[in-house]
């Protein structure tokens, strides 16, 4: 797990033409997608890193592009209460996902106790739930990637996704023992 203990941010302030508005909401995606927590409309933070300022220059450059203005600076918190401020927020974005992410892992144990229950242990099943549990490991893996600050929820998801994969590990005992039965 990566760990940041970084003091300061990159901040980006940004106005771009209200159409295309495809332009605009794809500029919020990428950003959002890096992990940025916004203040406000078109002002977002994210930990000073290598690879944000590279990443972030990129983007002014983008903006600049769609006819738009941005500005980019470096900024630190003014005391310790405005940085735990900054930093909840980043806390508060990651664990919506894990929020999310848990949500989805109680639809993949209730899709395992379905099939279990109904006794249905084919190889087609296991596959497509296979298939189900590499999304969510993907998912998560780039969930952690944006936790700059271990929020609380991550352990928890963690924790679910490992109990989807022994509840997978267990299927997959029986669609073998079954397929052994019908030989």
């Amino acid at each position: 797990m990566l760990r940041m203990t970084i003091s300061s941010w990159l901040l980006l302030t940004y106005k771009v033409p209200a159409e295309p508005s495809r332009k605009r909401i794809a500029l919020w995606r990428r950003l959002k997608g890096m992990g940025a927590v916004y203040l406000q409309n078109g002002v977002c933070l994210l930990p000073k890193t290598d690879d944000h300022t590279r990443r972030l220059k990129m983007i002014e450059n983008e903006i600049s592009e769609m006819e738009g203005d941005s500005v980019l600076l470096e900024t630190v918190a003014l005391d310790p209460s405005q940085e735990t401020k900054v930093v909840g927020r980043f806390k508060a974005d990651r664990d919506e996902a894990y929020k999310e992410f848990v949500d989805k892992c109680q639809d993949f144990e209730a899709e395992i106790a379905k099939e279990t229950e109904a006794k249905h242990f084919t190889y087609a099943e296991l596959e497509e739930n296979d298939v189900d549990l590499k999304k969510l490991q993907s998912w998560l893996e780039t969930i952690q990637k944006l936790d700059f600050y271990d929020a609380p929820m991550g352990e928890d998801a963690r924790a679910k996704l490992k109990h989807c994969e022994q509840l997978l590990d267990g299927y997959a005992q029986s669609v073998f023992n079954a397929q052994d039965e019908n030989k």
